[in-house]
């Protein structure tokens, strides 16, 4: 069970009002059950609060008087807490090799990008040029399983769901001639703990 308010938990998630770079740790405690404060930072708030975190970035997680920084290693550390990085460690490289390569490609979009006509751009040539190879690969790489690494799910597998989600907005319909990814979406949104996450939390565009 997940917990926004403040108590005596062992982990404190600290991110802005949004999914972003930290959906993909809220993803694993959710499907683990393992309680934690979400602590969603305002932008109006952001200015003052930057100087406190490590290289000013969030996501930024507290734990045992411990800051962590970089939203894979946070991830990362809650897959191993969760049972989620793989059931060897040949598993637990390949979900890691993974979660880099769609991270590599969320790294690519230009969030940054003021010029509106410039920035459709650029995501237009990601997915005309870019997508197809990624779709490619994961869904070679799947074949006729149910998940990405193994025979048992992986924080790769919930990384593909919170990559889909986001490119989804930017490019609706853009892997619907992925069979198997778009099955292991269905796969993934239909675990229980993880579809009461997917409906109770904060709505926001990305």
């Amino acid at each position: 069970m997940t917990c926004s308010a403040a108590g005596m938990l062992p982990y404190k998630l600290i991110y802005f009002n949004m999914r972003g770079r930290a959906e993909l740790s809220r993803y694993i405690l959710a499907c683990a059950e393992i309680p934690f404060q979400d602590d969603r930072v305002e932008w109006k708030d952001w200015p003052s609060l930057k100087p406190s975190f490590p290289l000013q970035q969030l996501p930024v997680l507290e734990v045992e008087g411990v800051e962590l920084n970089q939203s894979l290693a946070i991830a990362r550390f809650f897959a191993k807490e969760a049972g989620l990085a793989g059931n060897s460690r040949l598993e637990e490289a390949q979900a890691d090799a993974l979660v880099e390569s769609l991270n590599d490609f969320t790294l690519l979009i230009p969030w940054r990008e003021e010029d509106q006509a410039l920035k459709k751009q650029k995501i237009d040539e990601l997915f005309d040029c870019y997508m197809p190879k990624l779709l490619s690969f994961l869904e070679k790489h799947l074949r006729d399983r149910d998940w990405l690494v193994g025979n048992a799910m992986t924080w790769a597998d919930l990384y593909w769901h919170v990559c889909f989600t986001t490119c989804s907005v930017l490019r609706p319909g853009f892997a619907s001639q992925s069979p198997g990814l778009s099955a292991l979406i269905d796969r993934v949104g239909s675990i229980p703990q993880l579809a009461r996450w997917i409906q109770d939390r904060p709505a926001s565009e990305f």
